[in-house]
């Protein structure tokens, strides 16, 4: 997904000088993610700081607080500190743990100021002013849609699931409908918890326990790379497929490099961060109403498109 792409069509799409707040003369922007444990995560910090960098020279006026966390607590404290001794007149936030952060991002929006939460729902609703996201039950949806073509069939399919919080299983609910009604048969479904190496050991218990699997759903590209790599060391490579998530720059190679074992990939890029800030940024410097939900599509990436995809510079 390119960035300018991206921030036009949210522009086009929320935008509107209806009810437009006027800029202010200073104003002060917090960004708080959680730590890179993960590639996903590091595509987050990279493309966070780098909208901020672009940012700051556009607008002289507006300065921008960044902290990442490694976990709920840290972030809690960092978006206090942020309110506290920063004056800060919005947030931007990716809540490591959206259940148990829910309560401090209430308190910052209860404290008047503008909140944009980003991918990973609040356990109460309508806390934030903006939610921007991936389509999670379109990454689901899509990645069935695949499955039905590439087993017509049908045939024994493991899945290796993210962490049990609601986008997971958004994306989980969205790929179990989109495979109901046809002869695929999930064998087992188990959290990896986003993890390389939690796939690499939930992928090893699955090829020891099932001698027969056709297809795996990672829905996770971090958790592909565990998960192939458990593949191969089995030897069992030329057995199944692996279909993840994410749009990862060493996945998207394979992809391209037509790997049956990867065959297609679904986007849903980090830098949905940077579309966030900028939006929230063109709230206070351009008098842009921008409340409500941006959800940015997941796409199927295959080798006919694979190339809209790659960047270079991207270290996710």
């Amino acid at each position: 997904m390119k960035l300018a792409k991206s921030l036009l069509a949210a522009t086009v799409l929320v935008g509107s000088l209806t009810g437009a707040t006027i800029a202010q003369d200073k104003v002060t922007i917090g960004v708080s993610v959680p730590a890179a444990d993960h590639g996903w995560t590091g595509g987050v910090n990279y493309f966070a700081q780098q909208a901020i960098e672009r940012l700051s020279a556009t607008y002289p006026n507006v300065e921008f607080v960044f902290a990442s966390a490694p976990d709920a607590p840290k972030q809690i404290g960092d978006i206090e500190d942020m309110v506290a001794t920063r004056g800060i007149d919005a947030l931007v936030i990716l809540p490591g743990d959206p259940d148990a952060m829910t309560s401090a991002i209430k308190q910052v929006k209860d404290a008047g100021k503008f909140v944009t939460v980003v991918d990973r729902q609040l356990s109460i609703d309508g806390v934030e002013n903006l939610y921007v996201a991936g389509d999670n039950p379109g990454l689901g949806a899509n990645a069935a849609a695949y499955f039905k073509e590439a087993l017509p069939e049908g045939g024994n399919i493991v899945i290796l699931r993210g962490l049990p919080i609601p986008i997971d299983q958004q994306r989980f609910d969205g790929f179990m409908g989109g495979i109901e009604g046809t002869n695929i048969t999930v064998l087992d479904d188990e959290f990896a918890n986003w993890n390389r190496d939690d796939g690499f050991k939930v992928m090893q218990d699955f090829l020891t326990r099932f001698p027969d699997i056709k297809g795996v759903w990672t829905q996770d590209d971090d958790i592909s790379l565990g998960a192939i790599e458990a593949i191969k060391q089995a030897g069992r490579e030329g057995d199944m497929f692996v279909v993840g998530g994410a749009g990862m720059q060493q996945i998207l190679q394979a992809v391209k490099a037509g790997d049956p074992l990867t065959p297609i990939d679904v986007s849903y890029s980090p830098a949905m961060i940077a579309t966030a800030i900028e939006l929230t940024t063109s709230h206070f410097t351009g008098g842009i109403q921008v409340a409500g939900r941006y959800i940015l599509d997941s796409t199927v990436i295959t080798p006919d498109n694979v190339d809209e995809f790659l960047d270079a510079d991207s270290p996710f």
